[in-house]
């Protein structure tokens, strides 16, 4: 018998103690495969820096007038837009691992079947913190000054890292069901190329033609912006925060379910 077949007899269910070892010990290999491989970081690292200059030293002055005064527009926007796009990543290597056969080498493993999954979910949630912090120090250096003080820009930063570990398992429901990592990728792209750049996260709202106003104000990129804009520049949490919440446990409660029975198909 080989190690799959034996491996396909093993119990697949898991007490919640062992699950969560599990979790946390694929969370890991997942960190180690960063450090083995920096480039994985590129997104996380050269975007925000490379982003932030761009947006700002371009748009700055025919949006705001001047930089200094940009700066609150945009450093939100580019926080959210790069965190937001980094969740692709979890859908792509979990195709990518699925390719080379390393869930198959999972499955000999007297582990919960879970746990590959949720590790590499959990880990990714560390390149949304790099992202994050790299972002409000750019920001910082081009002489952003949070009014809403330190403790709203951690709440901020705490706020969208919540909501893209929640989008981030449309992307793993697509990495589970597709043939290959690069159509994730391309359908990511689909969505989120529109949801990121037709929304308030580099020009108001209320620049924009009438009849794409509706789209960017109903976008929920949009009311992820606008709560982190009222968090780090006035220090409140208003209803778009509150919105963008439910709308993470909106998108959890519907692609978690289907991701893990996808993934449980073919573990």
């Amino acid at each position: 018998m080989t190690a799959i077949t034996i491996a396909r007899d093993l119990p697949r269910t898991a007490g919640l103690g062992q699950t969560f070892r599990n979790t946390l010990t694929m969370a890991w290999r997942g960190l180690l495969k960063i450090r083995r491989t920096p480039e994985q970081l590129i997104d996380v690292t050269v975007q925000p820096i490379l982003f932030t200059l761009m947006f700002t030293y371009i748009f700055g002055g025919a949006i705001a007038g001047d930089v200094a005064s940009y700066l609150p527009i945009i450093i939100p926007g580019i926080l959210v837009q790069t965190v937001i796009t980094t969740s692709v990543v979890t859908g792509v290597q979990l195709r990518e691992d699925m390719d080379k056969g390393v869930f198959d080498r999972f499955r000999s493993l007297p582990i919960a079947r879970i746990a590959p999954l949720s590790g590499a979910l959990l880990a990714d949630t560390v390149r949304y913190a790099i992202a994050t912090t790299l972002t409000f120090t750019m920001g910082f250096i081009m002489g952003f000054r949070p009014a809403g003080g330190l403790g709203a820009v951690v709440l901020a930063g705490i706020l969208v890292i919540v909501c893209s570990w929640a989008i981030s398992w449309i992307f793993a429901f697509f990495g589970v069901i597709a043939r290959t990592a690069s159509s994730v990728q391309g359908v990511s792209i689909l969505i989120l190329f529109p949801l990121t750049f037709l929304s308030n996260a580099f020009v108001p709202s209320n620049t924009m033609p009438s009849w794409l106003q509706w789209f960017v104000d109903i976008n929920p990129v949009s009311h992820v912006v606008t709560a982190v804009r009222d968090l780090v520049n006035s220090g409140t949490l208003g209803s778009d925060a509150v919105l963008s919440l439910v709308g993470a446990a909106v998108i959890v409660a519907v692609f978690a379910p289907l991701t893990v029975r996808a993934y449980m198909r073919k573990a």
